[in-house]
């Protein structure tokens, strides 16, 4: 099948790959013009918390968040067969990858809409409430490109599983400056 275009192939490729970091772009900018052109608003609730109170509502969400991208590693590592020791994965595992991947995605949106609501995107804070608000920006530019790249036959095999780490990062990069920093007292263990 050598010169076939599709999914690991080489030919044709490059220009392909160019659609997901375009996505992974636009969303991002578009979150990011949104959020610093927005005027906060923190009397915006998240089921009925307002200010200081949705700090520890919003923690343990996105430690849910967190727990779930987790799952969705797993999942996928035992899809491409690097789980040592496991078995080869069945289209359950698949499924169950879909649809962990779907609840995650359904749980950031009421975080995501009290975060651009409540503070849209603030980078002269400081650095931890900067890097929150780009990776938050970031997080849905990324999941464009993830989308972008299941719909697609035409990327190198590389791509989905690239894209997939690069979300699970991000939400790892979200936790550490929100969850943690209020688990942790309102500071951030230094690593």
């Amino acid at each position: 099948m050598e010169g076939k275009v599709g999914r690991g192939s080489r030919l044709g490729a490059a220009p392909w790959v160019i659609l997901p970091l375009l996505a992974a772009a636009l969303v991002t900018a578009g979150l990011y013009a949104f959020g610093t052109r927005h005027v906060p608003d923190y009397s915006i609730s998240l089921f009925g918390k307002t200010g200081a109170g949705t700090l520890a509502l919003k923690s343990w969400l996105a430690t849910g968040l967190l727990t779930l991208a987790g799952v969705q590693l797993v999942l996928a590592l035992w899809i491409y067969g690097r789980l040592p020791g496991v078995w080869a994965a069945s289209a359950g595992v698949s499924t169950g990858h879909r649809v962990v991947g779907a609840c995650a995605l359904l749980l950031t949106l009421p975080l995501a809409y009290h975060c651009a609501f409540a503070y849209g995107v603030q980078t002269k804070v400081d650095a931890r409430v900067a890097v929150h608000s780009l990776a938050g920006c970031f997080f849905y530019g990324a999941f464009a490109a993830k989308v972008t790249i299941v719909r697609s036959r035409r990327l190198p095999a590389w791509t989905l599983p690239l894209a997939g780490g690069v979300l699970v990062s991000v939400v790892m990069v979200l936790w550490y400056t929100s969850a943690l920093w209020y688990f942790n007292g309102y500071r951030l263990p230094i690593l």
